[in-house]
């Protein structure tokens, strides 16, 4: 069972070619859009956060919800080892609520996230893909250190653009950020040759 939340301002509709290679590997996907109409908007500045704390908070109850609902009409599935995998902002939630110690998260894949510490943690397969126009804030990916002791895998792929990490992005990238989750899922390691 896969979570797949989109990022700020993007559809959850355009992550087709995420939904899809999961659907192939055998994970039924929910992709979940956090934002509704009457949401206040992402703040631009002072200490980000701080400020769009409230929203990470907002989205991960409704990760929880949503798993906590899925349970009880999909038994045949199982919720108790979850896959998250989100995109910028959808990325910064499915941190935020792998941070927040609930057993259930096993794996957690994100695109381009850039605020919420990516969990430090034995007890979860982190992989995380950046691209190359933005920087992660500082401490929000483990030192070579950490990434060594919590088996962390990052992996930056060159020339990409964080916008493009959606159906929109070229074919190409596309392809690159299916292939090293293939990899990553099906236990080949962190491939991190370009």
């Amino acid at each position: 069972m896969a979570l797949l939340s989109a990022g700020y301002g993007v559809s959850h509709t355009k992550y087709t070619f995420l939904s899809d290679q999961l659907n192939q590997l055998g994970y039924m996907v929910v992709a979940i859009g956090h934002e509704l109409e009457n949401d206040p908007p992402l703040s631009v500045s002072g200490n980000l956060y701080e400020t769009r704390s409230e929203n990470w908070m907002r989205g991960a109850e409704t990760l929880d919800f949503i798993k906590r609902r899925l349970a009880s009409t999909y038994q045949n599935y199982n919720f108790n080892d979850l896959l998250l995998i989100g995109h910028s902002n959808g990325g910064d939630i499915s941190s935020w609520i792998a941070n927040a110690g609930k057993d259930y998260v096993d794996t957690l894949i994100t695109l381009d996230h850039r605020r919420v510490p990516l969990p430090r943690s034995e007890d979860i397969k982190v992989f995380s893909i950046r691209g190359s126009d933005y920087p992660a804030d500082e401490g929000v990916l483990p030192s070579p250190g950490e990434a060594r002791e919590y088996s962390t895998c990052v992996k930056e792929i060159p020339e990409s653009r964080h916008n493009d990490m959606t159906d929109y992005g070229p074919k190409w990238l596309k392809d690159e950020i299916t292939n090293v989750i293939d990899d990553f899922l099906n236990g080949s390691g962190c491939r991190v040759d370009s």
